[in-house]
């Protein structure tokens, strides 16, 4: 053969010799990935003990709030206290000037000390002399009747005239009305007389003054009615202040509570004296425990959320009213769980949730019962056991059977 032969043989193989070399070179890197599937990261099936928890958000409340304001009308002269500040019962929260109200006082007193002399003179002078004065006319009156009876006798003898007892019979009836009107003086000032018992009804009615202005002068100066924390001020020196408006409001010092917000389709988790774990946004590390006292009976249909309120038995230095807390109300705890991470899931919120489960280097969908779900995981009831593998939901690409490589096994957290 000749060499210009050689030479036409020799192009028409090269390019088949390239290409079946390039074929061989891919058949060696993919060939992995061909036979036994794509890298496919996967999660671990684990098995622990399980807590089911509520999340939400909320406040410090003090149980009730009292709103301090001034039964009187007047011009404030001092507010010695100060917003924040922790107060005792029956400290001085707002002075009012009073000088009218104590002059007022000053007035219903001596009235009343006058009231009081009338009474006292009732008994220690009045009810006496008209004592004497009984006595006085009784005396009158027995004369009378004595002269009457012997000038009727001289009369009978002829000593003297009729005339003369007509003016006996006179005297002894002036004499017998004085007598008449020497009692009831004497009656109307005794203690159950009616003299008396206007001298009582003055008196008390003065006293009744008095205390009514003291009363006054008392409102002028508003106090704490019980010992808390004054968490808003809004008066100052030299305001003119009317009842009926708050001027300061107080949390009462004691029990502490969270009150929060929890979407209403948890309600049907929620039971009182379950337990909680909370803390304050300001100091997320410290957390303090809490206690569900009260469900909302009602559903707020703006939000679609139900208010709670969780006490707490023993509230932290740092815990201040208002404050944003976070709460974690456990509602459910299960005995060595397996668990399965969300984000395994397909159609967890349907009747038929199943995971891809690795199974002899293929994903294959399993069907799964579900129990207890918080915090991202879900305990599985039925479908998988602990140490098996699942593919995220999130490998889109990943069908049923097809072939896989597992990498990256993490383990449910």
């Amino acid at each position: 053969m000749s060499a210009r032969a050689l030479a036409v043989l020799f192009r028409r193989h090269y390019g088949k010799g390239l290409f079946v070399l390039a074929a061989a070179g891919f058949a060696i890197l993919a060939g992995p990935r061909l036979v036994q599937g794509p890298e496919t990261p996967v999660i671990t099936v684990v098995q622990r003990d399980f807590v089911q928890s509520v999340l939400a958000s909320g406040r410090v409340e003090a149980p009730h709030r009292i709103d301090v304001g001034v039964q009187v009308t007047g011009t404030v002269l001092r507010v010695p206290v100060a917003e924040g500040q922790t107060v005792v019962a029956g400290a001085t929260l707002i002075e009012l000037e009073s000088s009218e109200l104590r002059a007022t006082l000053n007035q219903n007193v001596l009235s009343a000390r006058q009231a009081e002399a009338k009474v006292r003179q009732l008994r220690e002078v009045q009810a006496p002399v008209a004592e004497q004065v009984l006595l006085q006319a009784e005396s009158t009156h027995t004369a009378a009747l004595q002269t009457l009876a012997r000038n009727r006798t001289l009369v009978a003898k002829g000593f003297i005239a009729q005339s003369a007892v007509d003016d006996a019979l006179r005297a002894e009836q002036v004499a017998a009305a004085q007598v008449r009107t020497a009692q009831k003086q004497l009656a109307s000032a005794r203690p159950s007389g009616s003299d008396s018992a206007v001298a009582e009804a003055g008196r008390a009615q003065a006293q009744a003054g008095v205390d009514v202005a003291r009363s006054r002068l008392a409102y002028a100066t508003v106090v704490a009615p019980v010992a808390g924390t004054l968490i808003a001020r809004n008066v100052e020196p030299g305001y003119v202040v009317q009842p009926g408006k708050a001027l300061m409001v107080l949390s009462p010092a004691g029990e502490t509570q969270l009150v929060v917000l929890i979407d209403e389709k948890n309600l049907g988790l929620l039971r009182l004296g379950q337990k909680a774990l909370a803390s304050a946004d300001a100091y997320p590390q410290q957390r303090f425990p809490a206690e569900l006292v009260y469900i909302n009976p009602g559903v707020d249909v703006l939000r679609g959320s139900v208010q709670v309120k969780l006490r707490v038995p023993a509230p932290p230095e740092y815990l201040r009213q208002d404050m944003t807390v976070s709460v974690d109300i456990e509602v459910a705890r299960s005995r060595n769980a397996v668990l399965v991470p969300g984000e395994a899931l397909h159609d967890a919120d349907s009747g038929a949730p199943w995971v891809l489960k690795v199974d002899g280097g293929r994903a294959r969908r399993q069907a799964v019962r579900l129990g207890l779900r918080s915090s991202g995981l879900a305990e599985v009831l039925e479908g998988l056991r602990s140490g098996d593998h699942v593919v995220p939901a999130a490998a889109v690409t990943i069908l049923d059977g097809a072939r896989i490589r597992p990498v990256g096994m993490a383990a449910a957290r």
